[in-house]
């Protein structure tokens, strides 16, 4: 492993970086300049290593597009200068955050690593410590002159994920993310074992970055007992370009004939909609049962096995585009950063 590889590490917000006042005991974030006061033991790597700390914080509840647009940038003005980036974030939207970028980030060919705690940095108890010394150590691998890793993650608890298929599953274990359709790209326990046949391979070429977001998208997750006047107040708001839908199981919903007219009525409005199962393992195959194909004849689009995270934003980045409707569809079919399987 080198040790002059610079790194960024960006501080976005959330419980990594607070820790308790002396006086009152109240948590607040504490200047990431005085790491190594906090932690000394990165001293003894003699990792290069600089800060970027946005101001102000914010709480991962409050993430937004514009925020996503706002790390993307300041990956994109230092990309030449560092070797890796790691992104301190919140749990609450770190996944939609890693996928979001994963998106943004076309050409990526160095490691964006985003990580974070259940506990703040500050505590006796906090799994931040691991976390973050074990996304340094990860971002500094090195294989023949070349980062291990060319794409965004989410490191976590001993396993490191492909940012795009990873989900918050646990808002109180240590181990609170999961990858339920893809296998980590590594586990950590006394060694780093990597996957290498899971991890994008470097495709070598110019880091092209895109920064338009269009959230003019909604969610539709379907529920025994949803009522006509819930389903038409989603499908008939003004400006609305796409639906995640979340259906059951392998991709059903129900066969009401009001429902089918609504999404048809919808479709024919160029509304895309696209379906993505509420289970966090398994996909979607809409040609298993009567209720799929039913969906697929009207043209609702199959998410297959992606995550609701990465549907959101995977929308919102095609629509960005300015594609047409037609074009977003078959883009949301193919897997474009890994996202989903072919």
């Amino acid at each position: 492993m080198e040790n002059n590889v610079p790194l960024l590490v960006i501080y976005t917000g959330g419980t990594i970086g607070m820790i308790p006042n002396e006086k009152t005991g109240a948590l607040e974030p504490f200047d990431f300049e005085h790491l190594y006061a906090q932690l000394p033991i990165l001293k003894r790597y003699q990792y290069p290593i600089d800060f970027y700390s946005f101001d102000p914080l914010i709480d991962s509840s409050d993430v937004t597009p514009e925020f996503w647009s706002k790390i993307a940038r300041v990956i994109e003005e230092r990309y030449e200068q560092y070797d890796g980036f790691i992104i301190l974030h919140g749990t609450d939207t770190m996944a939609y955050t890693a996928s979001a970028l994963s998106f943004m980030l076309e050409n990526l060919n160095k490691p964006v690593i985003l990580t974070g705690s259940q506990l703040p940095l500050g505590m006796l108890r906090s799994d931040g410590r691991e976390n973050f010394l074990t996304s340094i150590e990860i971002a500094c691998s090195k294989i023949d002159d070349m980062s291990v890793l060319s794409e965004v993650c989410v490191y976590f608890e001993d396993s490191l994920f492909r940012g795009n298929r990873t989900s918050k599953f646990s808002a109180e274990n240590f181990d609170a993310f999961l990858s339920g359709n893809y296998p980590p790209l590594a586990t950590i326990g006394i060694d780093v074992k990597y996957n290498f046949e899971y991890i994008a391979k470097h495709n070598y070429k110019k880091l092209k970055v895109s920064y338009n977001m269009n959230n003019n998208v909604a969610v539709l997750k379907l529920f025994p007992g949803i009522s006509k006047e819930v389903v038409k107040s989603i499908l008939t708001i003004e400006g609305l370009k796409g639906v995640v839908m979340e259906t059951y199981g392998s991709g059903n919903s129900l066969s009401a004939p009001w429902f089918i007219d609504m999404l048809k009525d919808a479709i024919a409005r160029d509304i895309v909609i696209y379906d993505v199962t509420q289970c966090k393992r398994g996909a979607v195959s809409l040609n298993k049962y009567q209720a799929g194909l039913q969906l697929q004849e009207i043209g609702v689009v199959s998410g297959k096995d992606i995550t609701f995270e990465s549907a959101v934003t995977k929308m919102m980045y095609l629509f960005g585009k300015s594609y047409s409707p037609q074009q977003v569809r078959e883009f949301l079919s193919i897997p474009l950063r890994g996202e989903i399987d072919k």
